[in-house]
């Protein structure tokens, strides 16, 4: 289906058969009121119920009911299955395109600066353009694997990289903002940078490996439990740490009150904390 807005378009999914529609929060934002248009040529006023600008997510009410509610399938597909995207690419509605799933647990490199939502998504060579987001990824059984979320632009020297975030964070977060408007999600405490051979020539550091620590905020679970600007991310719950992207995509799996072990270098020295998570402060 098709969300139209004061700003543009974008495509949905029904979420349940009362009207709620789940999209990507980049497709509402701004908006109070947007319309609906369904696969039968029917357009309907919507309501922006819920945004969550984490994950990039966010629900439409729709005046309509006795919608089909799709089936979402929340355990991960396999790479080389069939995927087909489904949406309103340049405003062409009720578009399809297919492809195979190319990859898994994808960031979009450099995204960890302006966006927490491009993390562990699923990759695709189905076609997505613009006015795709927020439209379903589905498999040969019509089930919803992925909101459709980005793509990298053939001017970029890209050939179908496109990305779909997974079914199992997109039930997770609407079945959130259906209930009470608002989704948790797991708090740090931490300003993160990639480290480039100029960074780590100017801190003195012997390689490039590892997540730098650019911002602590005192009142932050990081920062209470030891780590300081400048301290260089190596390992989170034993896993290696390469880009800050890697940092955000192991946290998304987390939830608020775990704890987690992080292992950092301050100078020549190895040390590991453990740091109890907390819920993301309300911006």
């Amino acid at each position: 289906m098709t969300i139209f807005t004061n700003g543009g378009l974008g495509s949905g999914v029904v979420y349940s058969e009362d009207g709620l529609i789940l999209t990507n929060e980049h497709v509402v934002r701004g908006n109070g009121q947007v319309e609906v248009g369904f696969a039968d040529g029917q357009r309907v006023a919507g309501t922006v119920r819920a945004t969550d600008a984490v994950s990039d997510l966010a629900l439409v009410e729709a005046q309509r009911t006795g919608l089909p509610a799709a089936k979402f399938q929340t355990v991960l597909p396999r790479i080389g299955e069939l995927a087909i995207v489904i949406g309103s690419p340049l405003g062409f509605e009720n578009t399809a395109t297919a492809g195979i799933i190319s990859g898994l647990n994808r960031q979009i490199p450099g995204s960890a600066s302006s966006s927490q939502s491009l993390v562990d998504l699923i990759q695709t060579d189905a076609a997505i353009s613009p006015g795709n987001s927020g439209g379903a990824l589905v498999n040969s059984r019509g089930e919803v694997i992925g909101i459709s979320e980005a793509y990298i632009a053939p001017q970029s020297g890209a050939v179908a990289l496109g990305f779909a975030i997974p079914a199992a964070t997109a039930v997770k977060v609407a079945d959130q903002l259906r209930e009470d408007g608002t989704a948790d999600h797991a708090f740090i405490g931490l300003g993160l940078a990639e480290i480039t051979q100029q960074i780590a020539d100017q801190l003195g550091l012997s390689d490039t490996r590892g997540v730098l620590a650019l911002s602590v905020p005192e009142a932050g679970p990081a920062y209470q439990a030891g780590i300081r600007p400048g301290d260089v991310l190596t390992k989170l719950d034993g896993d290696d740490l390469a880009t800050p992207e890697d940092f955000l995509a192991a946290l998304r799996t987390r939830s608020p009150g775990q704890t987690v072990a992080v292992e950092f270098r301050r100078g020549a020295e190895t040390q590991e904390v453990k740091i109890q998570l907390v819920a993301r402060p309300a911006s």
